[in-house]
């Protein structure tokens, strides 16, 4: 195993390129089942969940490769097989996403149920009785839930609560179903947008996306396409975390502010000025001031920034308070900003920070993906040597995130775990 080293203290400057959307790559990639053919994706991050999802189309029968950079093919012309299997579902949940595609290429699919998750529970329950609205039946058994559907017929499909995955899945289905179908309280996110966006290059007529009620007139033919993702607002948040932490000055390429305004108003909020040159640049003087953030669907506070903007309230100025309403055990990283001098007390789902000037450096663990990016933030502020273990899980979310950084001035390396090893 892998650890990353970080010497803190650098003050980060420069410009990173800002990779494309993972969570937006995975139901893109899902959704090419929906035609026969060659599909070329543009802006592509080279993830370990992109590769995963790579390994199960490619059992589904689909055959994809890299071309020069960060564009993916995929060729579905001979993907006939419809059994998502455990092996691949248990490394990552977002294989459910193949669900909706599966359905409405092959009227069948079989897919592993996916398990529990580190940061709570992802019920999948609504994705399920929103296929059954369109006409499926649906079975569980043997660990595997077999859908099934002799036809799709368009219907009202409500969810009690937005569902990302449960959008695209529904959505996805809906396209070869017959008539209109409506999805009330959809999600909002910019992946789903983006995924709506690549269906209608497909050739698919819906309309609604980025708001509560999208419709998807179905039944049409779709047609491989070409399509560039769009840039991952995450890793974008996360470096505009990374300047502020460390006092910084750094322009993001490729970042859509449109995105992300709620955490580059929050970022303001705490100080750090950012404005458009070039590219999103932002800059630090001084300590940051310390604020208050809850998450929320979008377009609220993402819960995939919580972590990030803990560790930049740890060495704020204040207290703040982080509320944590999407997941209810996305809290984990706190224990281990602790090791590093944090002074944070957990009230049920809130964290209450009072920040310190220093942090200083520790082993510590990453617990999930966000959970890591907080401790590689922590370090690069922290007073001396920061070592983070269990780095699978930034491989994840973030292409060369430790690259990236060492090109804006961080002291950080890859080097092996001799302790995990033994």
């Amino acid at each position: 195993m892998e650890k990353l080293v970080i010497e803190g203290g650098q003050r980060l400057r420069g410009r990173v390129r800002i990779s494309g959307s993972k969570n937006a790559s995975l139901p893109i990639m899902a959704a090419t089942l929906l035609a026969r053919g060659r599909c070329t994706l543009r802006n592509v991050p080279r993830l370990k969940d992109v590769e995963t999802m790579k390994r199960l189309l490619e059992m589904l029968g689909a055959r994809l490769w890299w071309e020069e950079g960060n564009s993916m093919v995929v060729d579905t012309s001979d993907a006939y097989e419809c059994v998502a299997p455990y092996e691949i579902v248990k490394e990552m949940r977002a294989s459910i996403l193949v669900l909706g595609a599966l359905v409405g290429r092959m009227r069948r699919a079989v897919v592993s149920y996916p398990g529990g998750c580190a940061i709570g529970e992802r019920p999948i329950d609504l994705h399920l009785k929103g296929l059954e609205v369109l006409g499926c039946k649906i079975e569980v058994k043997g660990g595997y839930i077999d859908v099934r559907a002799r036809r799709l017929k368009g219907a009202r499909v409500a969810f009690e609560i937005p569902t990302v995955g449960g959008t695209e899945n529904i959505m996805m289905a809906a396209t070869q179903a017959e008539g209109e179908t409506v999805i009330e309280n959809a999600a909002r996110e910019p992946e789903v947008v983006d995924l709506a966006r690549m269906l209608k290059r497909m050739g698919a007529h819906i309309e609604g996306e980025g708001t509560e009620v999208i419709s998807v007139k179905g039944g049409f033919e779709l047609a491989p396409c070409v399509y560039e993702v769009i840039p991952d607002r995450i890793e974008a948040g996360t470096f505009l975390v990374a300047s502020a932490i460390t006092e910084g000055d750094v322009v993001l390429e490729g970042a859509d502010a449109s995105h992300m305004e709620v955490v580059i108003e929050k970022l303001r909020e705490a100080g750090l000025e950012i404005w458009e040159d070039g590219g999103l640049r932002a800059t630090m003087r001084g300590r940051p001031k310390g604020v208050d953030a809850k998450t929320a669907p979008y377009p609220g506070f993402p819960t995939d920034m919580q972590a990030q903007l803990m560790a930049l309230m740890c060495i704020a100025r204040g207290t703040s308070v982080i509320t944590e309403t999407v997941f209810e055990n996305r809290l984990m990283h706190v224990g281990e900003l602790r090791r590093m001098g944090a002074d944070i007390k957990v009230v049920g789902r809130s964290a209450i920070v009072r920040g310190r000037r220093v942090l200083y450096g520790a082993r510590v663990m990453a617990t999930d993906l966000r959970a890591s990016a907080c401790l590689v933030l922590a370090g690069l502020c922290a007073e001396g040597i920061t070592e983070v273990t269990k780095i699978h899980h930034i491989e994840r979310g973030y292409e060369a995130m430790e690259v990236k950084l060492r090109g804006l001035g961080a002291r950080i390396e890859r080097v092996k775990d001799e302790d995990m090893e033994g």
